[in-house]
């Protein structure tokens, strides 16, 4: 098979090339090598770098020696050490954890060590009785008051009173406040009707009025848009916008 000039020297070019990828990379590849290895230390497995064995960490280009204290242990990676269960972290100690009567041991990372139990809650380094008033119920929350109201009361200082739900009216999800039924608005303590003048119709939530497209509301009636020349409803339908090269002067569209 005959091969064209313009082929050959396509093909050469692309030796040549692929021959100073390959040398670059060889290059590069002794730059990083390790030739001398610290002591403690073995080739990563994820690079042409070193790490340090298990129990050693790296401080410069030296592997130095973990110094675990009593009740600790090395970590799952070995280059750094934690504390047994029932101690904390202090500096470079493990001390043990003082649980508080009413408590128990929390092993939960940045925890103090310990948790209140249920019905209890931390109060300056102990844990205190919670007293839950009446219509109410205990929660589990080491950072609240440790009750919540029942559904239909709301809170009112440190106990529970009820939520008075007018005629028309019904409980909201969180159950201590309430709304009005659809065709009803609120006003003060009562649910009242809407009345929806000519024109208009109740809103989405049902709990107020609009005005119909081509209307805008004045006070509490709905009156026709004046829409004059060169313009057009706008994207609400209750007001105007002037066509392009013009402008809104009043009640008119101009020129620009």
């Amino acid at each position: 098979m005959r091969i064209e000039p313009r082929q050959r020297h396509r093909s050469s070019a692309r030796l040549f090339l692929a021959a100073a990828l390959l040398a670059a990379s060889g290059s590069v590849s002794s730059q990083t090598d390790v030739s001398v290895l610290p002591v403690n230390a073995h080739p990563s497995r994820y690079g042409s770098s070193w790490e340090c064995s298990r129990g050693f960490r790296r401080v410069a280009d030296a592997c130095v020696a973990l110094k675990v204290p009593a009740n600790a242990y090395l970590n799952y990676f070995g280059s750094d050490w934690d504390c047994n269960r029932g101690y904390r972290k202090v500096d470079q100690e493990c001390k043990a954890v003082k649980v508080p009567t009413d408590a128990h041991p929390d092993d939960e990372p940045f925890s103090s060590g310990w948790q209140c139990n249920r019905g209890y809650r931390e109060a300056s380094g102990s844990c205190t009785h919670i007293v839950v008033p009446a219509n109410a119920y205990a929660v589990e929350s080491s950072y609240s008051r440790g009750w919540e109201c029942d559904r239909g009361y709301r809170l009112d200082g440190e106990k529970c009173i009820a939520v008075t739900v007018p005629a028309n009216g019904f409980l909201l999800r969180a159950g201590d406040q309430w709304g009005c039924e659809r065709g009803f608005m609120k006003r003060a303590a009562a649910c009242v009707p809407i009345e929806v003048p000519a024109n208009g119709y109740l809103d989405t939530r049902g709990n107020d009025w609009k005005c119909e497209r081509g209307f805008r509301q004045e006070d509490a009636s709905c009156v026709a848009l004046v829409v004059p020349a060169s313009a057009y409803l706008d994207y609400s339908g209750n007001g105007w916008t002037c066509v392009e090269g013009f402008r809104k002067q009043g009640g008119a569209c101009i020129p620009n």
